[in-house]
């Protein structure tokens, strides 16, 4: 409810990191580089939908789910040369440092 708060999303894998079972993680990661605030909320409400993640999973291309108003040629490109590497890096740091399990869930906040 206000304005001055941030979201960040850490990716904490429970299985092996592949290209086909990262496909939400990757486009969360790449909206949250490529998109302005307005549409990164809608385009993450839109990506995080079981009916979406579903279609996901059959072999629909994300760039299906692109909202109106988003940078379409930003977000492809980004999204096909992220990698998997920081993923990778948010795995290690979650189980690492934040001691969580594999693909176990967390609230963190750093607030005043």
């Amino acid at each position: 409810t206000s304005s001055h708060t941030r979201v960040g999303i850490l990716n904490n894998p429970s299985s092996k990191i592949k290209e086909d079972n990262t496909t939400i993680a990757r486009g969360i990661l790449t909206a949250f580089l490529t998109q302005n605030n307005s549409n990164l909320k809608s385009f993450l409400s839109k990506l995080t939908r079981e009916e979406t993640a579903k279609s996901l999973a059959a072999g629909t291309k994300i760039t299906k789910f692109l909202i109106p108003g988003m940078d379409d040629n930003t977000f492809e490109k980004k999204y096909n040369t992220l990698g998997l590497d920081i993923i990778k890096t948010h795995q290690m740091f979650c189980q690492e440092v934040l001691k969580l399990l594999p693909g176990q869930m967390a609230v963190m906040s750093n607030g005043r």
